[in-house]
Order: C-alpha cells, then sequence, then structure tokens
C-alpha cells in the first residue's frame, strides 16, 4: 500500500530556496551596510624622510614593493603587546604574507628598560631581533612589570640562548645605546611621536592601537 505523502516533504523542498533567498538578503544587507571608515590620522608626514636609513638595520618582513606600514613600539607597552600579540598574527598573512605590505618595526625607547631589551635584542642579530621583540611582547608580563625587571628580563631571553653572562656584556654595547636613541630622536623630531604604538602607513600617522577592521579600513583602499 502505497504509503501518503507526509507534510514534511513540501517543507524541506522548500528550505533550498529559502536559504538562497535569506542568503541573498543578508549579502544585500553587508553590501548596503556603510563601510567602517578609517581612523582620523594624528598627521602627516613625508615618507621619502621617513624611510631614510638610520643608524641600525630596518626591522622588517614582507615585499619591499608592498605598502610601507611602519610602527614605532615600546617592549614595556600594554598595548604593543596586544597588537602584537592579538592583532598582528592575522595581519601578518593577510597582509605581509601576502606581499601587499611591506611591515618595518622601529624601537621606541620610552624607558631605560625599554633601552636595555632593544638592546638585548639587537644583540641577539639583526636577523633575529624582530623574532626576539616578539618574545619579549609574548612574555611581557613576566618581566616588564615585576620588581626586579632587568634579572627578569634576561631569564625571558634563555629561549633564545643567551646566557647571564653575553646578556650584561651586551648591556655594556653602548654603540647599540647610542644608535637606538638616535632612531627615538628621530621618531620625535621627523615623525612627532609622541606615545606607543604610533603606525605611519602612506604618509599618515595613526596614534594608539590598531584594530583588524582599523587595519583593513586604512590598508585595502592602498592595496591592489
Amino acid at each position: 500500500m502505497r504509503r501518503a505523502p507526509t507534510p514534511e516533504f513540501p517543507v524541506i523542498a522548500f528550505l533550498p530556496s529559502a536559504v538562497v533567498r535569506l542568503a541573498a538578503a543578508a549579502a544585500l544587507a553587508l553590501a548596503l551596510s556603510p563601510a567602517i571608515a578609517a581612523p582620523t590620522p594624528a598627521g602627516t608626514v613625508d615618507m621619502a624622510k621617513v624611510l631614510q636609513p638610520g643608524p641600525l638595520a630596518e626591522l622588517s618582513l614582507g615585499d619591499p614593493n608592498g605598502v610601507t606600514m611602519i610602527e614605532y613600539g615600546s617592549l614595556t607597552c600594554s598595548h604593543c603587546a596586544t597588537f602584537a600579540t592579538a592583532v598582528f598574527p592575522d595581519f601578518q598573512k593577510a597582509y605581509v604574507d601576502t606581499g601587499k605590505v611591506h611591515f618595518i618595526f622601529r624601537e621606541f625607547s620610552r624607558n631605560p628598560l625599554d633601552l636595555a631589551a632593544f638592546v638585548l635584542a639587537r644583540c641577539e642579530g639583526d636577523d633575529k631581533a624582530l623574532a626576539t621583540i616578539d618574545l619579549l611582547f609574548a612574555e611581557q608580563d613576566k618581566w616588564a612589570f615585576v620588581e626586579n625587571p632587568l634579572e627578569a628580563l634576561i631569564t625571558a631571553l634563555r629561549p633564545t640562548g643567551m646566557s647571564h653572562d653575553q646578556a650584561m656584556a651586551c648591556l655594556k654595547d653602548q654603540s647599540k645605546a647610542d644608535a637606538l636613541t638616535k632612531v627615538l630622536n628621530a621618531a620625535v623630531q621627523d615623525v612627532k611621536v609622541q606615545g606607543t604604538p604610533t603606525f605611519v602607513v602612506d604618509g599618515k600617522v595613526y596614534d594608539g592601537e590598531l584594530s583588524t577592521a582599523d587595519l583593513d579600513a586604512i590598508l585595502k583602499p592602498l592595496v591592489k
């Protein structure tokens, strides 16, 4: 005996078209929604001047032919650490690894502990300094805000293979400290950096931490 059609069948047959209509409506709503506006720049700079070689090798990632983005960061800055650990990984995948953006990190030493940390990172070698800076951002709470920060800083560098004696010898390298001070002074004079992080993109200066949405709004109109 043939079983009579159950009421579920028409509903199931209807679902694909309903899903299509819902998806189309959602896509239309997304297309019509206002785009997130880029943050307002704090100022402008001459990129040619800002990109002139300094006393230290640039710490950079990505294709030099991409859109240049400079971050001035401090290793004792909690907002810089948040950007490095929570925002930068996705930004790197989307823009740096794809060749769209040439990212440059410049050391902005706000205090003696910053200076010591950046000197130690440079003693690892220019090719390893950026990775060392990333390590120190990831471990910031273990060394930057403790009772004996210098010893904690040296301990945080153990994964790099740097011994305590090597670290103490490195900290006596006045030439690196002098070069980092020149980087700081150039940032203040040429870019008017007042705090960290500060970003420079396409001649525009952005103060403070940038979110993924902020970066998209700034960079998408510039990249190919």
